[in-house]
């Protein structure tokens, strides 16, 4: 126990150094490793739909006012975000899709930082089909309510929506390859880095 807590010497440092053979060898193996669980298990696929968010304020605040253009982008922003994760949206994707309601926001559904210009609807699933037409549907289901409640009054007049990516939008994993060949790499180089250095070796005395 005493020579696990005691810093590493010069001496230590020099075998470590010395190992390099050792190290290579678990990092080349823990890459292997981390590609056979990619393939054994790999995560799902995640689809991305587009939707386009023009706030428009030169129209909505044609004068110099940035404190007020900010708190205009906020409030506007933040009603928006509460659209997106809306119980009724959710409620009819969870339907369509018979995905339970608790597994699409945090889980399946995630959206990108809001702000003006494109948000992205990322949907995951083991389907890659699926994946991209609950994305799209997340993101047409979206503009249709924030239409409504502009209609309404509850959302400025002009703010401006347009779906820009529906159709033939990218599906991928939602880890890559790569991901995992550094988590098992460097998990397994930093296992023989502690091999070399806290496991004291047999000198035969």
């Amino acid at each position: 126990m005493n020579f696990i807590l005691t810093p590493p010497s010069l001496e230590d440092l020099i075998r470590l150094l010395r190992a390099w053979r050792f190290w290579v060898l678990g990092t080349m193996l823990g890459a292997l490793i981390g590609a056979a669980v990619y393939f054994i298990a790999p995560p799902p696929y995640r689809a991305r739909a587009t939707v386009n968010v023009d706030f428009n304020l030169e129209q909505a605040w044609p004068q110099d006012t940035d404190r007020q253009q900010f708190y205009y982008l906020e409030r506007e922003s933040r009603k928006l975000e509460e659209i997106a994760s809306h119980d009724e949206i959710m409620s009819q994707l969870s339907s369509v899709y018979a995905i339970p309601f608790e597994d699409l926001l945090g889980h399946k559904l995630q959206l990108s930082q809001p702000a003006e210009a494109g948000w992205h609807f990322y949907a995951d699933d083991s389907d890659p089909q699926t994946a991209a037409a609950l994305a799209a549907a997340w993101a047409e289901t979206f503009v249709q309510r924030v239409q409504a409640e502009i209609a309404a009054g509850n959302i400025n007049e002009f703010v401006k929506l347009e779906v820009t990516q529906t159709e033939k939008i990218p599906k991928e994993r939602s880890v890559p390859l790569s991901g995992y060949l550094l988590t098992g790499s460097t998990g397994f180089l930093m296992l023989a880095v502690f091999v070399v250095l806290f496991v004291k070796p047999n000198t035969g005395r």
